[in-house]
């Protein structure tokens, strides 16, 4: 059935088998692109009954569907014409893995971070209304995106009773609260689902609001008026526990059964016709129809590709810039007791997981509250500790109010460590990890780091943790370059380590001469004729590719030493622009966006010292397109092939000057 579906309309007039059927489908489906592509795959199909009944009862894209995060969205975007282009999904060119306004109709935004659905949906609906546009907004959101504080930012604007204030409540604006793992309310048992079901009728809805208006216009005092509004609730709280969704002005309906098509059908038919926003409290299971899954939802939250047949994923043997911090942290905590460590609910992510393990009275998971965890970091090292803060560059965005005022202004000992940070591959515009350099940089009394390997970000782990002073480290989703492991040396304050090419490539100290068949050997003896000098500098996170580029320029006849900057602030320019005269050209690599980046500092100096020969490569001021790390860096012109032929046009660009 799904190949033959291009639009929600065709789901409307199936019967439940043939939906049971459809909804196994779709998870077949979903499960095999996962197991060869990678990608969020328990939360994907643990909302596969939830979409068929939304977009069954709702008219997209009259009827607006937000998916908060929207990691959850394959099911969604294979019911609204794009089941042809599904394999592509999250691969260079192909289909997004989260909404996306430019694919669909039905994608109302470019969603990728937690706890912005609600505020999307309520200023969505209010246009909406403005300009006498019919149709309801449906905000779907999950138990985890609830622990972000925008989230309750939303529901406080658009509840009845403190959203009316501000004129921005709307009886046109339906919160889908799909719960696969934290309770919100504890309303269970036959009686409380009975008398939610008998809240939603428009008899009782009717009744109340006429009690409500008589009320209003009886010549009573408001004391008499608060009185009765303190009755009703006593008496319904009798009955009915309330719950927060209630207290803010919402009409609650729930829990439901996620996986029930027809009884969601059903809640969805009368919620339509209420004159009041409403929470509708749906349960799901992560992983639902993929036993893996279901057993282990957090490894199949986001994965890599997978065997099918029992959920093995591809092993690497080499260790990612993450199990290196792992591991760094862990060792960092046994000798300090005063070292804690908080994540925002990433703790497998960013390598936390083994410390939460170890030192659990010293781990914090905070939710999806950034913001919350830098400023709880704050207090933490007040009162004494290092906290360690790893939070993922794409979502430290979040907090940069609270880097600013609560850490660098009163100048607290907080490391902040920024996984992810550079290019991220497959997901997208809105997980990149491009701008952490150029928000933070400039910020005062901040040291900021970026190590090269896995041995230097412990060297830098170590150096933040004896600085007493706020402390940045950002490193990539990579492994790390064994190749740079022997290179890691004591840190001296914004000062870089200059690695020579006899160092880095002795096995790349022969040429083979094309002509002759035979082997030569090079000699590095600055000649002045035969060997141009160039000065690859980089940020640890692009070392390897810095490195494939030094070695090509080697077999050119061009000699390439790299210079690891280590520091992102502070900067000794001095020392900087001493290294750089020895060379021809220096060409100044950074996995950041060029404006406000590192790069265009140290080029200002170098151009202060009247070096001319100096180029910077980093990122444009745009978002960079979905694809592997290779295809965003070829994009951005920041590949190996783009180092090396940048470092032989200024070359070539000085001797034709010459």
């Amino acid at each position: 059935m799904l190949a033959q579906i291009d639009s929600p309309e065709k789901i409307k007039n199936l019967s439940q088998k043939e939906l049971r059927a459809l909804s196994e489908e779709i998870r077949r489906r979903i499960i095999d692109v996962v197991a060869h592509n990678g990608g969020h795959l328990a939360s994907n199909l643990g909302v596969v009954e939830l979409t068929l009944a939304l977009h069954r009862v709702f008219s997209s894209p009259n009827d607006a569907i937000v998916w908060d995060v929207s990691h959850q969205c394959y099911a969604h975007k294979l019911l609204t014409g794009r089941y042809k282009e599904f394999d592509s999904i999250r691969l260079g060119g192909g289909v997004s893995g989260f909404t996306k306004g430019r694919e669909s109709e039905h994608d109302f935004f470019d969603n990728g971070h937690a706890s912005t659905s609600i505020s999307q949906s309520l200023g969505l609906l209010k246009a909406r209304e403005i300009q006498g546009v019919p149709g309801k907004v449906i905000a779907v959101i999950g138990d985890g995106a609830l622990t972000g504080g925008l989230a309750y930012e939303g529901l406080l604007n658009a509840g009845k009773k403190i959203g009316a204030r501000f004129g921005s409540t709307s009886s046109n604006l339906i919160i889908v609260l799909n719960d696969n793992g934290m309770s919100i309310s504890q309303n269970e048992g036959a009686l409380s689902r009975y008398l939610s079901r008998l809240t939603m009728s428009i008899q009782y809805q009717s009744i109340r609001h006429g009690i409500d208006k008589i009320v209003e216009h009886l010549p009573l005092s408001r004391f008499f008026q608060k009185v009765i509004f303190r009755l009703k609730r006593g008496l319904k709280g009798f009955f009915l526990t309330n719950n927060l969704f209630v207290d803010f002005g919402f009409e609650y309906v729930g829990p439901l059964n996620g996986h029930d098509i027809r009884e969601m059908e059903k809640i969805f038919t009368r919620v339509k016709k209420l004159k009041n926003p409403v929470i509708v409290h749906v349960v799901t299971k992560k992983g639902k129809g993929y036993s893996p899954a279901e057993d282990n939802p957090e490894m199949f939250h986001g994965i890599g590709p997978f065997n099918i047949s029992d959920g093995s994923a591809e092993t690497f043997y080499e260790k990612s810039f993450t199990e290196c911090f792992s591991n760094s942290i862990v060792r960092l905590a046994e000798a300090d007791k005063k070292i804690a460590a908080i994540t925002a609910a990433m703790s497998k992510g960013t390598g936390l997981a083994a410390f939460e393990r170890k030192f659990p009275e010293r781990f914090f998971d905070v939710g999806i509250a950034e913001e919350h965890a830098v400023t709880f970091a704050a207090g933490l090292a007040k009162g004494g500790m290092i906290p360690v803060v790893c939070i993922y560059s794409t979502f430290i965005q979040r907090s940069i109010d609270q880097i600013i005022h609560d850490i660098a202004i009163p100048s607290l000992h907080v490391i902040l460590v920024l996984d992810r940070s550079g290019p991220v591959p497959n997901d997208g515009e809105t997980h990149q990890g491009i701008f952490d350099i150029a928000l933070i940089k400039n910020i005062p009394a901040v040291t900021f780091l970026a190590p090269a390997s896995g041995a230097e970000l412990e060297l830098m782990l170590e150096y933040a943790a004896a600085l007493d002073a706020p402390c940045v480290i950002r490193y990539p989703k990579k492994t790390s370059p064994s190749e740079m492991e022997e290179f890691a040396a004591p840190l001296q304050s914004g000062r870089g380590s200059l690695i020579r090419a006899e160092r880095y490539a002795p096995s790349l100290a022969v040429k083979f001469n094309l002509e002759s068949g035979l082997i030569e050997n090079i000699s590095f003896e600055d000649d002045g004729k035969k060997f141009r000098r160039v000065l690859i500098v980089t940020l640890g996170s692009m070392f390897s590719e810095c490195l494939v580029a030094a070695r090509s320029l080697l077999l050119q006849d061009v000699y390439a030493d790299i210079y690891n900057l280590r520091f992102v602030c502070p900067l000794d320019k001095d020392f900087f622009c001493e290294t750089c005269a020895a060379y021809d050209a220096v060409v100044i690599v950074e996995d950041g966006v060029k404006s406000g980046g590192v790069g265009e500092e140290l080029e200002g100096a170098l151009l202060k010292k009247k070096y001319f020969s100096s180029s910077v490569l980093a990122f444009a001021k745009k978002f960079p397109a979905q694809g592997s790390r290779e295809e965003i860096l070829e994009g951005a012109f920041l590949s190996p092939n783009d180092i090396q032929k940048e470092a032989l046009g200024i070359l070539n660009q000085m001797n034709l000057q010459r």
